[in-house]
């Protein structure tokens, strides 16, 4: 299992479009910290000019800590979107090329291979979210240092300094359980089809309507949405709350590990009966 979890993972980071998820997150966060070296201050003041009639802020409240928390924004809105370029490839691409039966000439199960590739897929989604909070942190850290972290959320909510790194953890660390269903539902499309344009294009489209449906505040969309696996995919901002519902945070990720698990589930069964004619 393990050589050709290791072919697969070959297979994904030598093509050139496993890339572009990377640089466009680079670029992502270096126009974010751009924007936030430039006109951070006047933008904080202009959030914060009722509080300031009542409240006194000192210190460095423009900090990394604060970027890095509005470039964590974007991982539930456009990280989704590059990480299925590569993963809603997996198996069509597969297809596409033709090699579904040299694949499967080797003592290799239908099984076996679509773990390898849903492996490989969930790696890929780790690596990202790895490589979007060193990149966010890191260089968060280096142009604007430490402080307090101010989050607006209904309320407002002042962290000490001290009391911030473990909560990026670990809203990091459900974000990649966020990504890992994201990538389990395009690696089930992909498996469905026979091009690799088609898988990537319909998980996409998925996800901006659930998005936009779990966004919406309507009571016709009330009965659909605890069905819907965009609905959790925000949970990473309960960790930025002083009283922090860890059984919400819980339920939501058990959720979405089963996602993962009916995801892959159906992608074997179809795989194991799907008539490979390439």
């Amino acid at each position: 299992m393990l050589s050709v979890t290791g072919i697969e993972l070959y297979k994904v980071f030598t093509r050139k479009r496993s890339y572009i998820c990377f640089a466009a997150i680079l670029i992502i966060v270096m126009i974010t910290m751009a924007a936030i070296a430039w006109e951070g201050q006047d933008v904080f003041a202009f959030l914060t000019q009722n509080l300031a009639e009542s409240f006194y802020m000192q210190g460095n409240l423009i900090n990394g800590y604060m970027a890095s928390y509005l470039v964590l924004n974007f991982l539930w809105v456009h990280i989704p979107l590059l990480i299925v370029i590569v993963t809603g490839d997996l198996l069509a691409g597969e297809a596409n090329a033709g090699t579904y039966r040299v694949l499967l000439t080797r003592p290799v199960s239908r099984v076996r291979l679509v773990t390898a590739k849903f492996i490989a897929g969930i790696i890929y989604a780790l690596i990202t979210v790895l490589f979007l909070a060193v990149l966010s942190m890191g260089l968060g850290y280096i142009l604007f240092g430490k402080g307090d972290l101010i989050v607006l959320m209904g309320v407002l909510n002042i962290f000490p300094e001290d009391d911030v790194f473990w909560r990026f953890v670990m809203a990091y660390i459900f974000g990649f359980l966020s990504m890992a269903a994201v990538a389990s539902l395009s690696i089930l499309l992909s498996g469905l089809s026979n091009n690799s344009l088609g898988p990537i294009l319909s998980t996409m489209a998925v996800i901006i309507i659930f998005t936009l449906i779990s966004s919406l505040d309507i009571e016709l969309f009330a009965i659909i949405k605890p069905f819907l696996f965009t609905t959790y995919l925000n949970t990473w901002q309960l960790f930025f709350s002083f009283d922090i519902d860890r059984g919400e945070i819980m339920k939501n990720a058990v959720v979405l590990a089963g996602y993962v698990v009916i995801f892959y589930g159906i992608t074997v069964f179809y795989f194991n009966r799907k008539d490979i004619l390439t």
